[in-house]
């Protein structure tokens, strides 16, 4: 039976990238449980805002890798998104498999004490993300919720919104300017991990800021990220 790669990492925080992807169909209540059985400090995931202005887990901007469907997420309503049924890794479909909420993700991260990783896709408007916070206030989660998005406006707004809050700013890579950006806003930094450097990371730390890097799979990319110094991976099948 295929489970994941533990390495035992001193000093990383593993983060389980849109739950244990590697062993369950990513983003489902099923991987959400099997990041929560195991011992990463975190569980990453993504949310959507549907068209009727509900809040629904999925990657993509459509169905179609998941689900063999043509729904567009945010032109679409959130009773249909959510009675659609999706596939396991085997593309078999699953009565069980369906798109989380986002209280359903937060509860579960809740009940394996596990932190919740939250990445915002697309643009939200500011009232939007007031939306998102007070979902999480409800659960009782806010606290352990770090916030990413590739979009920098909604970093600013949760950061205007939430100037404590854990927040961490999505890249594919390290472009001129982006450690300035970082210090003006303070934000930490999620970065595609084949786009570090050691000297990158030092003057990320230098300047106090976190290091997140996704999505690495293969354990020798981990160790050698570790002995940067990295401060969490986000793996799908690395633990």
């Amino acid at each position: 039976m295929q489970d994941t790669i533990r390495l035992n990492l001193s000093g990383v925080k593993m983060v389980a990238h849109r739950g244990v992807s590697g062993l369950e169909r990513e983003n489902t209540c099923a991987a959400f449980v099997a990041a929560g059985n195991r011992s990463y400090f975190g569980v990453e995931t993504d949310i959507h805002r549907t068209a009727d202005g509900r809040y629904i887990v999925i990657h993509d901007d459509d169905v179609h890798r998941i689900a063999g469907r043509e729904e567009v997420v945010e032109e679409t309503d959130f009773e249909t998104l959510r009675a659609i049924r999706l596939t396991d890794l085997d593309g078999k479909a699953r009565a069980d498999l369906v798109l989380p909420t986002l209280e359903e993700y937060i509860r579960i991260c809740k009940k394996y004490d596990k932190d919740s990783v939250l990445e915002i896709k697309n643009h939200f408007e500011p009232e939007d993300i007031d939306n998102v916070i007070r979902i999480i206030e409800a659960e009782g989660w806010l606290e352990r919720t770090i916030f990413i998005s590739f979009d920098l406006p909604n970093m600013i707004c949760i950061r205007e919104k939430l100037p404590q809050q854990r927040a961490q700013y999505l890249v594919s890579s390290f472009d001129d300017g982006l450690l300035d950006i970082l210090k003006t806003h303070h934000l930490d930094l999620d970065i595609k991990y084949s786009s570090l450097s050691e000297e990158q990371l030092r003057a990320c730390h230098e300047a106090g800021v976190q290091v997140n890097v996704w999505t690495v799979n293969e354990p020798e990319d981990a160790r050698r990220l570790a002995s940067y110094g990295v401060d969490f991976i986000t793996s799908n099948i690395l633990e």
